[in-house]
């Protein structure tokens, strides 16, 4: 992308995005692009390497609130303990659309007795650097691994801080792999769900990720029965997307206020299926309208005042689930709760035809672009649970490959 009226004009679009301006966004990019050829969103290096970007690139994430800072609301199921905040009397917001200013987060709690280590997977498809956490009562035992695709703007580290997973690695005795998208791949290291490229089984970063999650598996005689993905956001769209181009190596999804797979071929169709409003699911049944489907288990989280990827994105990512179109109403189970001093949630079960649980649905009521009962030492996080991170793992153990 060298011309520099675009240039401009696509800076200009990513600061309307980033301000929550979706829609003028859109139109400026679908103007300016009028005529032009459907790579031009192409941005930074190939898959293969990672070379310095020009700092153009897709930005679809755009804004998010941290919507209460009570560590008291933390779900009582977890089991460590962390240090409370001092009281504040007023609500802290994200300071910019990329920013997470953390005012009287919780201090810095013990990091988990295990390994975090760092390492790179290189094959002929890409190349990506990750992080792994390897738990200290781990003795060459075959291990679940779990794979955590961050959101956009992330990486490893603060991705693990804020969703705590590797606390609750160490207690109930999993591998967690970190892949990292870096900024010569996407500006914003957004993993790119919305490029025909990387939709595909044997190319682009769905293999990748995957080429990377069996050489974990193979050098740590991991069990490869218990696989799991999930991720957030951009991390969730992709966590999908290997369910769908994957399920003989995922043995379940967990999907954090994410998108559906292959309903988006650039940024501007990606920006209308975050809105909710265009697109190929928009105004439609997604159990019937999607042409794809995944036999792999699912949990999907999602809250119902997220104003970065519309809500209504969550029925469609469950919709590409085939237990769902399946269900007769006796195998439906809805559930509602509420964290003490936190969130009310919704949690709608499907089961198959044996009566095991199969996708598992979870609105949080009052709840924006974060991830459910985090911790504010990350970015992108919402302590008022319910704790995703928890059930997550609870309904990974619950699935295994035959």
């Amino acid at each position: 992308m060298n011309n520099p009226m675009l240039s401009e004009k696509m800076r200009e679009a990513t600061r309307l995005t980033q301000a929550g301006r979706l829609d003028e966004a859109m139109a400026l990019i679908q103007g300016s692009l009028n005529g032009m050829p459907g790579d031009a969103f192409a941005s930074g290096a190939a898959n293969g390497a990672e070379a310095p970007t020009s700092g153009q690139g897709e930005t679809i994430e755009g804004s998010c609130e941290v919507v209460d800072e009570k560590q008291d609301a933390q779900p009582k199921a977890r089991q460590w303990k962390t240090a409370k905040p001092k009281p504040t009397a007023t609500a802290k917001s994200w300071s910019s659309a990329f920013t997470n200013v953390n005012v009287n987060a919780e201090p810095d709690s013990p990091p988990a007795p295990g390994k975090f280590t760092s390492g790179t997977y290189k094959s002929a498809v890409g190349l990506r650097r990750y992080k792994l956490y390897i738990p200290s009562g781990y003795t060459g035992q075959p291990l679940p691994l779990v794979v955590m695709l961050h959101g956009c703007t992330q990486d490893p580290d603060d991705f693990a801080k804020g969703t705590n997973m590797n606390r609750l690695a160490e207690e109930q005795l999993c591998c967690v792999l970190y892949p990292a998208q870096p900024a010569s791949a996407n500006a914003n290291k957004c993993w790119n769900w919305f490029k025909t490229s990387d939709q595909q089984r044997d190319g682009g970063e769905p293999a990748i990720i995957a080429g990377m999650t069996r050489q974990i598996l193979e050098e740590h005689h991991l069990d490869p029965r218990r696989v799991y993905v999930a991720g957030l956001s951009a991390g969730g769209a992709m966590a999908t997307t290997l369910a769908m181009t994957h399920p003989d190596l995922y043995a379940a999804v967990g999907v954090h206020s994410g998108l559906p797979h292959g309903v988006a071929q650039d940024l501007p169709s990606a920006l209308g299926v975050m809105q909710g409003g265009t697109g190929p699911l928009a105004n439609a049944n997604p159990t019937t309208t999607s042409p794809w489907s995944s036999p792999v288990p699912a949990v999907v989280f999602h809250g119902d005042r997220d104003t970065t990827v519309h809500p209504s994105n969550a029925e469609r990512v469950a919709g590409q689930y085939g237990v769902k179109a399946a269900n007769q109403r006796d195998n439906v189970k809805v559930q509602a709760g509420r964290i003490p001093n936190g969130h009310a949630y919704t949690r709608t079960i499907h089961h198959d035809a044996k009566g095991k649980p199969r996708l598992e649905q979870w609105q949080i009521h009052g709840a924006g672009h974060a991830w459910s009962g985090g911790s504010l030492q990350g970015s992108y996080t919402d302590p008022k649970g319910p704790d995703a991170t928890g059930e997550m793992l609870r309904f990974f153990y619950a699935h295994a490959k035959e």
